[in-house]
């Protein structure tokens, strides 16, 4: 088998000039250089994608070989699936961004950065609901749910997604939408990649010139937690609050307060003004930004290549049960590279139907993102103390946790998680990965119900 690999490879390399690497090649390099610090077996080979048919060809011989197959775009997913030990397709090559206004459409390529569409955007006006940070890869983002700062007017990332582009298992290029492939649409809209290779997509457009946005930064304390928390459940649909756990330039546990209202532009400083108030603010932010802006705040706290564990869980809402566990897990993190997120889901990604797209949970809810991340280089017993912590904090939500958890931020063991995540979605969501890759060829992507673990026919 080892000499059909090989000689398949050389094959591909043939058919595929100056886009095929392999280890030692400085391509190969930055292409498997991912947020997370990659562990356990590396690719064979990676196909640096420039069209659909490169992805056809990197498809077909994954398949010939039986070897695994995964999608790289922006890499940032804790769990690695960017990377496997088989063949990758780079799409980091493919990012053409093409916005009209008009017509309040984007056609954006598979491998485009959220950065890059925001880019573009930006220039003439409008936003493409994306998620929290401009790093990750727009397309992994949406088709697995897509928080952000528009999410209480304009909904997830994946509510904004009008059609895209797939190659699927077999090879064949579809167009998925309202109209055609109905049912891959569907799929795509929460599933993640399990279906195929999203090659390009379109978006809608929103007119939205800049939003009113920053950064506040309180000590850890009770109070100017539940102060926020209390602002925020009455705020109207276009102001979200996202708050951050971590540890300040000096070295101690902060509160990082990120409010953005993407409303009337001169109701923006009134509205976020109170946020301020919540006790001594240490750094304060707050100005009118364009959209691309207000989604590279924290960036600037993403370090990459660390080895990096991450939990999630859904709440009903922060109360100061919540609070509580935000404040202890803070207090005994293991290093500085321990932190939280919260994202809220309301308003309008709230009034979408349940059945209406793969992602399950469309109630009123928060999102809880553990993170724990070794600093420096990391032995057996630091990776094992930082395992720890995400995992006690995830238990310690467990009495007030919803069930399931957020599919883009659940690993690969997650399965029964997944089955609780999509609720009544889930017996669709299996038909449509036996419909559309039986063989479970996209098996490198986020969790599905346990079930289909029996898909691997081959």
């Amino acid at each position: 088998m080892s000499d059909l690999i090989e000689s398949r490879l050389e094959w591909l390399g043939a058919e595929l000039p100056s886009r095929l690497s392999r280890p030692g090649d400085p391509r190969y390099a930055a292409a498997t250089a991912i947020w997370a610090k990659p562990v356990g077996p590396m690719p064979r080979a990676v196909v640096h994608c420039a069209t659909t048919e490169d992805v056809q060809w990197g498809i077909r011989v994954a398949r010939d070989c039986d070897l695994a197959l995964s999608v790289r775009s922006g890499g940032h997913d804790w769990a690695g699936r960017a990377l496997c030990d088989g063949i990758v397709l780079d799409l980091t090559g493919m990012k053409e961004v093409i916005v009209d206004i008009g017509s309040g459409t984007a056609e954006i390529a598979g491998g485009a950065l959220a950065s890059e569409v925001a880019a573009v955007a930006d220039s003439l006006g409008g936003a493409v609901a994306a998620g929290a940070c401009s790093m990750v890869g727009l397309a992994g983002l949406t088709m697995g749910g897509g928080y952000g700062a528009l999410i209480g007017r304009y909904g997830l990332a994946l509510d904004n997604l009008l059609g895209a582009e797939v190659v699927l298992a077999d090879g064949r290029i579809v167009i998925a939408d309202a109209e055609n492939e109905p049912e891959l649409y569907w799929a795509l809209r929460g599933g993640g990649g399990n279906f195929g290779v999203v090659t390009g997509m379109r978006h809608r457009v929103h007119d939205l010139p800049s939003v009113h946005a920053g950064t506040l930064i309180y000590p850890l304390a009770k109070d100017v937690l539940a102060r926020c928390v209390a602002l925020a459940e009455s705020a109207p649909d276009e102001l979200t609050v996202q708050i951050a756990l971590a540890f300040g330039p000096d070295g101690a546990p902060a509160v990082m307060i990120l409010p953005t209202w993407c409303g009337r532009p001169e109701e923006g400083e009134c509205l976020t003004a109170p946020f301020s108030q919540l006790g001594t603010v240490f750094v304060n932010t707050m100005t009118r930004m364009s959209y691309g802006a207000a989604l590279a705040l924290v960036d600037p706290f993403i370090v990459n290549g660390r080895r990096t564990f991450m939990e999630t869980c859904w709440l009903p809402a922060l109360d100061d049960a919540a609070i509580d566990i935000f404040i202890q897990a803070m207090k005994s993190a293991v290093s500085p590279g321990c932190c939280m997120f919260t994202h809220e889901f309301r308003g309008a990604a709230a009034r979408v139907a349940p059945g209406a797209t793969a992602f399950g949970l469309r109630r009123d809810h928060v999102l809880i993102e553990i993170i724990a991340a070794c600093i420096g280089p990391a032995d057996a017993g630091e990776e094992q103390r930082h395992r720890q912590w995400a995992r006690s904090t995830l238990r310690a939500f467990d009495a007030l946790a919803l069930p399931g958890g957020y599919p883009n931020l659940l690993g690969a063991d997650d399965a029964d998680r997944a089955a609780k995540s999509y609720g009544d979605n889930a017996g669709r969501l299996l038909a449509a990965k036996k419909q559309y890759d039986p063989d479970n060829v996209f098996r490198s992507a986020i969790p599905l119900p346990a079930r289909c673990k029996t898909l691997r026919l081959r």
